[in-house]
């Protein structure tokens, strides 16, 4: 995963295809990995997990989070980048981005009319539920 970062932030993109698991690289595209890789300022890699042990399975996952700006922009890409090992190679072979799980709620919500929490007295709507 850190070689891949490498490639990214040095735009190498011969060797981003190289560690790209041959049976997916048919729909590889190198000059728009090669625009986009140039278009970024690469500001940091932070691995969170690894699954797998590198000396005996073949198939492992790593999530990261790597950091960089396009356009002035600060993008964070988070993801959980599958690899899978090849006669002692490690080929990256598919990766899912991660996205914001749902919020769930740890108190029960609170009615525009019901009372509010605050324990004023008023209803929620005259008092800390006013915008």
């Amino acid at each position: 995963m850190r070689s891949r970062y490498t490639a990214f932030a040095l735009q190498e993109v011969a060797y981003l295809e190289q560690s790209l698991h041959p049976g997916q690289r048919g729909d590889y595209d190198a000059n728009g990995t090669a625009k986009w890789a140039g278009e970024s300022n690469w500001e940091g890699l932070e691995i969170l997990d690894v699954s797998g042990d590198s000396d005996t399975d073949t198939s492992g996952k790593v999530e990261f989070r790597a950091q960089y700006r396009r356009k002035g922009e600060r993008i964070e890409h988070h993801e959980v980048a599958e690899f899978r090992k090849e006669k002692d190679i490690w080929y990256f072979y598919d990766g899912k981005m991660v996205t914001p799980g749902q919020v769930r709620r740890s108190t029960p919500k609170v009615g525009r009319n019901d009372p509010c929490p605050c324990g004023s007295g008023k209803k929620f709507k005259k008092c800390c539920g006013q915008s």
